[in-house]
């Protein structure tokens, strides 16, 4: 009876270390900057079948596939841009999380910058009305009354 747990629970040991292995990815690098470069490169593309979910951290085999080719990349020596140029290329632009600066973006760049330009002219314009709505002189017929008001209140 003990010897079945025992047996048991080394099946379970090896059933989970394996399980944990086969979502680790060992890769090989020269030297510790290829190794940045690599994790930055793999932390800054999105996945295509994952909602928001980086390719260094997504499960999909196609994510899987993305990484081999960046590290593929990295070992023939081409330069960060070189390899996202190349991914755009193959993927498209939705797998950047920061889109570039080009003539179809602007608006996405622009829309941000513009409402806040907005948004200050017219709390100016708010402003600039409320001390013009105060600083507007009283008609005669008004400043009757309120010195009518004070007479009153200075008698009583």
């Amino acid at each position: 009876m003990a010897l079945i747990r025992i047996v048991a629970a080394l099946m379970l040991l090896v059933m989970a270390s394996g399980a944990v292995a086969a979502g680790i990815e060992l890769r090989e690098f020269d030297d510790p900057v290829t190794e940045k470069r690599y994790r930055d490169l793999t932390a800054s593309m999105r996945c295509p079948l994952c909602e928001n979910q980086a390719i260094n951290d997504s499960d999909a085999p196609i994510s899987a596939d993305m990484r081999e080719r960046v590290y593929q990349l990295l070992q023939d020596g081409q330069s960060d841009i070189e390899i996202v140029n190349h991914m755009v290329q193959r993927f498209g632009e939705y797998i950047l999380y920061n889109p570039r600066l080009e003539s179809r973006t602007y608006l996405l760049w622009g829309l941000p910058i513009a409402l806040v330009l907005l948004g200050a002219l017219v709390v100016v314009l708010m402003i600039r009305a409320r001390r013009n709505a105060s600083a507007k002189a009283l008609s005669a017929e008004e400043r009757q009354r309120i010195d009518a008001l004070i007479n009153r209140k200075r008698s009583s």
